[in-house]
Protein backbone atom coordinates (compact mmCIF):
# COMPACT_ATOMS: atom_id res chain seq x y z
CA UNK A 1 0.00 0.00 0.00
CA UNK A 2 1.10 3.11 -1.01
CA UNK A 3 1.28 6.25 1.35
CA UNK A 4 1.80 10.05 0.59
CA UNK A 5 1.46 12.69 3.53
CA UNK A 6 -0.70 15.21 1.90
CA UNK A 7 -0.37 17.19 5.12
CA UNK A 8 0.25 16.32 9.00
CA UNK A 9 -3.50 15.61 9.38
CA UNK A 10 -3.80 12.81 6.48
CA UNK A 11 -2.17 10.24 4.55
CA UNK A 12 -3.45 9.33 0.88
CA UNK A 13 -3.45 5.69 0.90
CA UNK A 14 -3.45 4.14 -2.57
CA UNK A 15 -3.15 0.22 -3.76
CA UNK A 16 -1.15 1.75 -6.62
CA UNK A 17 1.58 4.29 -7.21
CA UNK A 18 -0.08 7.79 -6.94
CA UNK A 19 -1.03 9.82 -10.22
CA UNK A 20 -0.88 13.63 -8.82
CA UNK A 21 -3.02 14.79 -11.82
CA UNK A 22 -5.62 11.93 -10.98
CA UNK A 23 -5.07 13.09 -6.94
CA UNK A 24 -5.68 16.81 -7.89
CA UNK A 25 -8.68 15.95 -9.99
CA UNK A 26 -9.70 13.63 -6.99
CA UNK A 27 -9.49 16.51 -4.40
CA UNK A 28 -11.56 18.66 -6.47
CA UNK A 29 -14.84 15.88 -6.85
CA UNK A 30 -14.56 14.78 -3.68
CA UNK A 31 -14.57 18.37 -2.43
CA UNK A 32 -17.91 19.44 -4.46
CA UNK A 33 -19.34 16.07 -3.42
CA UNK A 34 -18.65 16.49 0.41
CA UNK A 35 -20.06 19.75 0.51
CA UNK A 36 -23.44 18.66 -2.12
CA UNK A 37 -23.70 16.25 0.94
CA UNK A 38 -25.75 19.06 3.46
CA UNK A 39 -28.46 19.28 -0.05
CA UNK A 40 -28.95 15.61 0.15
CA UNK A 41 -29.51 14.96 3.29
CA UNK A 42 -31.67 17.96 4.21
CA UNK A 43 -33.81 16.25 1.72
CA UNK A 44 -34.00 12.78 3.47
CA UNK A 45 -30.86 10.76 2.37
CA UNK A 46 -27.98 9.31 4.43
CA UNK A 47 -25.06 11.35 4.78
CA UNK A 48 -23.12 9.44 1.43
CA UNK A 49 -22.70 11.07 -2.07
CA UNK A 50 -21.22 9.11 -5.18
CA UNK A 51 -20.26 10.02 -8.55
CA UNK A 52 -19.22 8.14 -12.13
CA UNK A 53 -16.99 9.35 -14.34
CA UNK A 54 -16.07 8.52 -17.60
CA UNK A 55 -12.28 8.25 -18.63
CA UNK A 56 -12.39 11.95 -20.23
CA UNK A 57 -13.37 13.23 -16.97
CA UNK A 58 -17.20 13.45 -17.72
CA UNK A 59 -19.74 13.11 -14.77
CA UNK A 60 -22.21 10.22 -15.56
CA UNK A 61 -24.00 9.82 -12.66
CA UNK A 62 -23.89 11.85 -8.87
CA UNK A 63 -26.33 9.85 -6.15
CA UNK A 64 -27.12 9.86 -2.51
CA UNK A 65 -27.58 7.14 0.22
CA UNK A 66 -31.16 6.78 -0.02
CA UNK A 67 -31.86 3.84 2.53
CA UNK A 68 -34.05 5.48 5.09
CA UNK A 69 -36.35 7.70 1.97
CA UNK A 70 -36.38 4.42 0.05
CA UNK A 71 -36.79 1.53 2.91
CA UNK A 72 -34.25 -0.40 1.34
CA UNK A 73 -30.93 -1.20 3.16
CA UNK A 74 -28.98 -1.48 0.08
CA UNK A 75 -29.26 2.06 -1.20
CA UNK A 76 -26.02 2.88 -0.70
CA UNK A 77 -24.70 5.95 -2.37
CA UNK A 78 -22.01 3.67 -4.15
CA UNK A 79 -25.11 0.82 -4.71
CA UNK A 80 -27.06 3.83 -6.35
CA UNK A 81 -24.20 5.02 -8.72
CA UNK A 82 -23.36 1.84 -9.98
CA UNK A 83 -27.35 1.23 -10.68
CA UNK A 84 -28.02 4.88 -12.60
CA UNK A 85 -24.82 4.29 -14.48
CA UNK A 86 -25.28 0.94 -16.18
CA UNK A 87 -28.85 1.87 -16.85
CA UNK A 88 -27.56 4.72 -18.74
CA UNK A 89 -25.02 2.73 -20.49
CA UNK A 90 -27.46 0.11 -21.01
CA UNK A 91 -24.89 -2.76 -19.32
CA UNK A 92 -24.51 -4.34 -15.95
CA UNK A 93 -20.88 -4.81 -17.11
CA UNK A 94 -18.86 -1.29 -16.89
CA UNK A 95 -15.35 -2.63 -17.35
CA UNK A 96 -15.48 -1.72 -21.10
CA UNK A 97 -15.87 1.91 -20.11
CA UNK A 98 -12.69 2.91 -17.99
CA UNK A 99 -15.19 4.40 -15.26
CA UNK A 100 -13.85 5.64 -11.80
CA UNK A 101 -16.13 5.85 -9.04
CA UNK A 102 -15.77 9.00 -6.47
CA UNK A 103 -17.21 8.69 -2.73
CA UNK A 104 -17.39 10.73 0.06
CA UNK A 105 -16.63 8.09 2.72
CA UNK A 106 -14.94 4.89 1.67
CA UNK A 107 -16.73 1.46 0.76
CA UNK A 108 -18.50 -0.33 3.20
CA UNK A 109 -18.48 -4.33 2.61
CA UNK A 110 -21.83 -4.55 0.69
CA UNK A 111 -20.44 -1.95 -1.87
CA UNK A 112 -16.74 -2.96 -2.17
CA UNK A 113 -18.27 -6.31 -3.25
CA UNK A 114 -20.39 -4.29 -5.66
CA UNK A 115 -17.45 -2.35 -6.79
CA UNK A 116 -15.79 -5.48 -7.63
CA UNK A 117 -18.23 -6.98 -9.85
CA UNK A 118 -19.45 -4.09 -11.69
CA UNK A 119 -16.03 -2.89 -13.87
CA UNK A 120 -15.32 0.18 -12.34
CA UNK A 121 -11.65 0.49 -12.33
CA UNK A 122 -10.85 3.45 -10.30
CA UNK A 123 -12.20 4.06 -6.41
CA UNK A 124 -11.60 7.48 -4.89
CA UNK A 125 -12.80 8.09 -1.52
CA UNK A 126 -13.17 10.47 1.13
CA UNK A 127 -13.40 9.50 5.28
CA UNK A 128 -11.71 6.44 5.80
CA UNK A 129 -14.32 3.64 7.40
CA UNK A 130 -12.57 4.03 11.28
CA UNK A 131 -13.77 7.58 11.45
CA UNK A 132 -17.16 7.38 9.49
CA UNK A 133 -17.98 4.24 12.67
CA UNK A 134 -16.55 6.51 15.20
CA UNK A 135 -18.70 10.00 14.18
CA UNK A 136 -21.75 7.60 13.09
CA UNK A 137 -22.35 4.35 14.60
CA UNK A 138 -22.50 3.04 11.15
CA UNK A 139 -21.06 -0.94 10.84
CA UNK A 140 -18.78 -0.65 7.94
CA UNK A 141 -17.97 -4.02 7.85
CA UNK A 142 -15.33 -6.57 7.63
CA UNK A 143 -13.05 -6.10 5.01
CA UNK A 144 -9.95 -7.90 4.89
CA UNK A 145 -7.16 -6.94 2.76
CA UNK A 146 -9.51 -4.85 0.17
CA UNK A 147 -7.46 -2.74 -1.38
CA UNK A 148 -4.72 -5.40 -2.56
CA UNK A 149 -7.60 -7.77 -3.71
CA UNK A 150 -9.04 -4.63 -6.07
CA UNK A 151 -5.28 -4.15 -7.15
CA UNK A 152 -5.58 -8.35 -8.13
CA UNK A 153 -8.58 -7.20 -10.23
CA UNK A 154 -7.07 -4.00 -11.72
CA UNK A 155 -8.33 -1.38 -9.65
CA UNK A 156 -6.92 1.07 -8.85
CA UNK A 157 -7.88 3.20 -5.16
CA UNK A 158 -7.19 6.32 -3.57
CA UNK A 159 -8.41 7.13 -0.38
CA UNK A 160 -8.35 9.31 2.81
CA UNK A 161 -8.89 12.55 0.25
CA UNK A 162 -9.73 15.79 1.93
CA UNK A 163 -11.30 13.64 5.10
CA UNK A 164 -11.92 17.39 7.06
CA UNK A 165 -14.89 18.40 4.99
CA UNK A 166 -16.28 14.90 4.94
CA UNK A 167 -16.22 14.83 8.64
CA UNK A 168 -17.60 17.94 9.35
CA UNK A 169 -20.76 16.83 6.93
CA UNK A 170 -20.90 13.65 8.97
CA UNK A 171 -21.33 15.28 12.17
CA UNK A 172 -23.39 17.75 10.60
CA UNK A 173 -25.52 14.89 9.83
CA UNK A 174 -25.73 13.41 13.26
CA UNK A 175 -26.17 16.43 15.29
CA UNK A 176 -28.88 17.52 13.30
CA UNK A 177 -30.80 14.41 14.88
CA UNK A 178 -30.94 12.27 11.26
CA UNK A 179 -31.63 8.90 11.91
CA UNK A 180 -28.60 6.95 12.29
CA UNK A 181 -29.44 3.40 10.62
CA UNK A 182 -28.30 0.16 11.25
CA UNK A 183 -30.03 -2.75 12.41
CA UNK A 184 -30.24 -3.84 16.17
CA UNK A 185 -27.96 -6.29 16.97
CA UNK A 186 -28.10 -8.45 20.42
CA UNK A 187 -24.51 -8.89 22.00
Amino acid sequence: MTELSKNSEYKIISNAEIDSEKLQRAEKIITDLQISMPLYTKNGSGPFVAAVYDKNGNLLVQTSNSVVIDNCSHNHAEMNAIKEVQKKLGTYDLSLYELSLYITAEPCMMCIGAILWSGIKEVYFGVPSSTVEKITGFDEGFKPEWLEEFKKRGITVYGNIEPELGEKALLQYVNSGNKIYKPERKN
